[in-house]
This record gives C-alpha cells, sequence and structure tokens, in this order.
C-alpha cells in the first residue's frame, strides 16, 4: 500500500535520529523507575530524571547556564580551531615528507601514548585558569588525533593516482588538491569527530582545578555541594553537547561525501 510504503521510506530515511531518541527515552524512563519504586532514592549518592531535569529547567531561568557555557565556550573554540589548523599541517607534513614523519613520528607517539590530562595542573599554573590556560589544555588534547589520522590518510593516498597527474604535468599544487585532499578528508573528519570529546573533557578538567565560572567549575561546585540534580543536569547539557557537535561532523561528513552513506 502507498501508505504503507512512505512509512517504511521515512522511518528508514530517520532511522538513525528515531532509534537513538528511543533509546535515550527508554534509559530515562528506566532510570525514572528504578529510582521511584525498585530502590529508594538517597539524594547524597544519586539523582533521578525528574528531579534532574528540575535543577536543569532553575539554571536556564536564572541565566546561569548560559554564562557558564559562554564562558566555557570560548576556550573550547578557540583551542579545538587551533588544534584542526595545526593538527592537518603536522600530520600532512609528516605523511608528504617522508623525513619529517621518520622525525617526528617517535616523539609525537610518545606524547599521545602519555596521560595528557596529568599535565592540566602545570598548564593551569604557567598560563593561568582563563581563556588561555584552558585553551592550551584544549589544543593539547585535541592536537594527537587529528595529526595521526591525517598523517594516515596521506599515507594511504593512491600512489597511481600522483604518478597520473604528474605524468599528465600536473604541478605539486594540482596533485595537493585533487589527489590528496579528497582522499584525507574522510580521515580529517573521522579525527575530528574523535577530537570533539576530548576537547570537551579538557574543558572540564581545567575547570576542575581553579577556575570560578564554566560548566567543569560548576559541575565540580554543585558536588561538593550535593546538589546532584544540577550537578547531573550540568553533566547532562555536555552530553548533550557532544552529541549535537558529533552529528554536526557527520552531517557535514555526508554532504562533502555523499556516496559514503550508509558505510
Amino acid at each position: 500500500m502507498p501508505g504503507n510504503r512512505e512509512m517504511n521510506e521515512f522511518v528508514y530515511k530517520w532511522r538513525n535520529p528515531i532509534f537513538g531518541t528511543l533509546s535515550v527515552v527508554g534509559f530515562f524512563i528506566a532510570w525514572e523507575a528504578l529510582l521511584t519504586w525498585a530502590v529508594p532514592l538517597d539524594p547524597f549518592i544519586m539523582s533521578k530524571p525528574s528531579l534532574i531535569f528540575v535543577g536543569l529547567w532553575t539554571e536556564m531561568q536564572s541565566g546561569q547556564l548560559w554564562s557558564d557555557l559562554a564562558i566555557s565556550g570560548r576556550p573550547f573554540l578557540f583551542g579545538f580551531v587551533s588544534a584542526i589548523a595545526v593538527g592537518i599541517f603536522v600530520g600532512t607534513m609528516m605523511g608528504w615528507r617522508q623525513r619529517v614523519g621518520y622525525a617526528l613520528d617517535p616523539f609525537l607517539t610518545a606524547l599521545y601514548a602519555s596521560p595528557l590530562v596529568a599535565i592540566a595542573p602545570l598548564v593551569i599554573i604557567f598560563f593561568g585558569v582563563d581563556v588561555t590556560g584552558k585553551a592550551i589544555l584544549v589544543f593539547v588534547l585535541c592536537v594527537f588525533p587529528l595529526v595521526f589520522n591525517t598523517y594516515a590518510g596521506v599515507k594511504s593516498v593512491d600512489r597511481l593516482l600522483v604518478n597520473v597527474v604528474r605524468s599528465l604535468g600536473g604541478s605539486e599544487q594540482a596533485i595537493y588538491f585533487k589527489v590528496v585532499v579528497p582522499s584525507v578528508l574522510p580521515f580529517i573528519v573521522a579525527g575530528t569527530r574523535y577530537a570533539i570529546g576530548r576537547a570537551l573533557v579538557g574543558i572540564l578538567v581545567g575547570e576542575f582545578f581553579a577556575a570560578t565560572a564554566g560548566i567543569g567549575y560548576r559541575i565540580a561546585w554543585f558536588s561538593d555541594m550535593y546538589e546532584l540534580s544540577r550537578m547531573f543536569a550540568y553533566i547532562l547539557v555536555m552530553m548533550v553537547l557532544a552529541v549535537l557537535l558529533t552529528e554536526g561532523i557527520r552531517w557535514a561528513e555526508r554532504a562533502a561525501f555523499p556516496w559514503r552513506i550508509g558505510m
């Protein structure tokens, strides 16, 4: 029947948002039911969704949430954009220039394998708790996935295509923009999606130590005050931001590479 076919097409087109939304709603319903009827709620240990959404609404009405988002958003933006620019440049040089790759690969691999979150106190001591210190921490956490993903993308470029362009008289610029860039972009997108989570962790860690405002500071402060509903409200905001940013990157990937849809 036409109606069933249209419904099936609609579900197939929007299957990811539909099933994702249903899973989230089911999780919150199960959480609420568990702490309402099955397990006695101890407000000093755990909260439940109904109380969390009330706390979230209170923070939104007071304007505190929007102020904290603005304070955390600036270092996030500066650090993340800087990591993208530097990571793509360094990764491209490592992949395109063999000697650069040999020189930097062991050093960057050792740094990437180290617990970079542990240097947060040093970064805060040297650069302060303002935008600069938090942006540098975000940059340090984000740049390595972008470097290594770009490096892998450049190394995966089909050398036959490069030789074909050269044999036809193509310049280095033509090789770069017509062969290298289209091949590397999917790797950069994947690295960017992974770096988003690390950037959010960087903001939280930077604000946990000595900040006086921001999302991370507010989470730590509400935790110390045993205001768990508001603490979970800010954590929920961070989770929503992570999903929105990741989906934004996926949307950009689908727009740039429509042939990859469904892969």
